[in-house]
């Protein structure tokens, strides 16, 4: 992958999350502490600034040094476990991955978010999005990259009705649902974003 592809992938990961900053904090303003939105785009917007020292890194490394200016950036629960997952793709992924490569690191790199934050899927996270895209990612097939968003979407859409297990929601216990997660919404986004840059190669 070279360098002008991971820069792209990282605008357009910045510009998807900077663009809906507003949205993410009113979703979690219903149900949490009302800051994603802003935590995620200063993290960004951090490695937006560095992106000419992050592409310069082989793939691997660039997924780390994205996961700890996230980890150092935005604040909550949401640094550590957005960190957690880029640096586990990092550790997972070769430096020219296959498929199949990335599909597995990304499984890899689930479990690192599970453990992070002690979660699983069904408890209203951003595991709800990541686990149902990775297992569509995993089966394959054509057009994944056009796939993979739709995927990503229903299932932020299916954090609506649940009801929050994990996470500040979970002390609203029954009053969390009706809401979207705002993590299930910011990984739909991201989703979303890497996708499109796949589409446009």
């Amino acid at each position: 992958m070279d360098q002008d592809f991971k820069r792209r992938l990282i605008m357009a990961m910045a510009d998807a999350i900077i663009a809906h900053a507003e949205e993410l904090t009113a979703l979690d303003s219903a149900i949490g502490d009302g800051d994603h939105g802003l935590n995620m785009k200063r993290g960004f917007e951090a490695v937006l600034a560095d992106a000419d020292n992050i592409t310069a890194k082989p793939l691997p490394d660039a997924l780390k040094a994205i996961g700890m200016t996230l980890v150092m950036k935005v604040g909550g629960a949401s640094g550590p476990l957005y960190g957690t997952l880029a640096m586990g793709l990092g550790k997972a992924l070769p430096p020219e991955p296959s498929v199949a490569d990335a599909a597995a690191a990304l499984d890899r790199a689930i479990a690192d978010v599970k453990a992070r934050g002690k979660s699983e899927a069904g408890q209203k996270t951003m595991l709800d999005v990541l686990i149902p895209v990775q297992v569509a990612f995993a089966a394959g097939g054509e057009d994944l990259a056009t796939r993979l968003p739709a995927v990503a979407a229903e299932a932020a859409d299916a954090t609506v009705p649940m009801k929050a297990i994990r996470g500040r929601a979970s002390f609203l216990g029954e009053r969390s649902i009706g809401h979207m997660d705002p993590g299930a919404r910011s990984s739909s986004l991201l989703v979303q974003a890497i996708c499109s840059v796949f589409n446009e190669a």
